[in-house]
């Protein structure tokens, strides 16, 4: 068991999302409730049915960073469109989001073979604007790993474990093997990891319940988990690319 708590959540998403259930204020409320210090709200980019459109983050200045005492970082959780790792956020509007997060999902994917697959994933890791990559274990499209650890370690670019990709109702059978293996590779060089509950409603804030097994079964280092760390998370992620605003 690790000695130390999680204090922070960084992939969430409200109502905004479109398929989410709490409000921005429920889900900063709950966090305050759990003792996490800080929260990421990353709405899902416009490519994904429903969410939020581009103007939503035009406008999050008007968001107070701090809410009922837990720091918010306002991101997006931009998807990966394809592979050559397009984006549906375009440069411009980087600037206006704390937080940088990229993923791929299935309703706006556009894949092809294994190797093809990855290279989308390592364009994006590769993106200056890209902090995180999210669930990348979550077995979506298949992957080649070792690249994709390597590319992240290079760049500074954080790989999500993610909890809810091993709920059981999603299906992802390979999800826990490939997450398994991403830990091993990380731990292999000495490399950090987030934690992500990718909470749709505020009761998923901080829950990693299903992750915390796999990081005790391969004694992952309690220093290479960021979730325990709220300072070097903030000192780790990448900074706007200099001539950014």
């Amino acid at each position: 068991m690790y000695k130390h708590k999680t204090l922070l959540d960084v992939h969430t998403h409200t109502v905004a999302s479109g398929h989410a259930y709490s409000s921005l204020q429920e889900m900063a409320h709950a966090a305050a409730e759990k003792g996490i210090q800080l929260l990421g709200i990353t709405e899902h980019g416009p490519a994904i049915p429903g969410s939020c459109p581009l103007l939503y983050f035009r406008n999050a200045h008007c968001i107070p960073r701090v809410m009922y005492g837990v720091k918010l970082l306002i991101g997006c959780e931009i998807d990966i469109l394809d592979t050559e790792g397009n984006l549906d956020i375009e440069e411009s509007f980087m600037h206006r989001l704390d937080l940088r997060i990229a993923g791929i999902h299935s309703v706006c994917w556009q894949g092809g073979t294994r190797e093809e697959n990855t290279r989308g994933m390592v364009s994006a890791i590769r993106n200056p604007y890209i902090q995180i990559i999210s669930h990348p274990g979550d077995a979506t499209c298949d992957l080649d790993f070792e690249p994709i650890v390597e590319a992240a370690f290079e760049t500074q670019t954080l790989l999500e474990i993610n909890n809810h990709s091993l709920a059981p109702t999603r299906g992802r059978v390979a999800a826990r093997d490939n997450n398994l293996e991403i830990l091993r590779l990380c731990k292999e060089r000495d490399m950090p990891v987030i934690l992500g509950s990718d909470a749709h409603i505020s009761f998923m804030i901080g829950d990693y319940s299903r992750i915390l097994p796999l990081l005790e079964e391969i004694d992952f280092p309690e220093e290479l988990v960021m979730n325990f760390w709220p300072e070097k998370f903030l000192g780790y992620i990448k900074e706007l690319p200099k001539g950014e605003l």
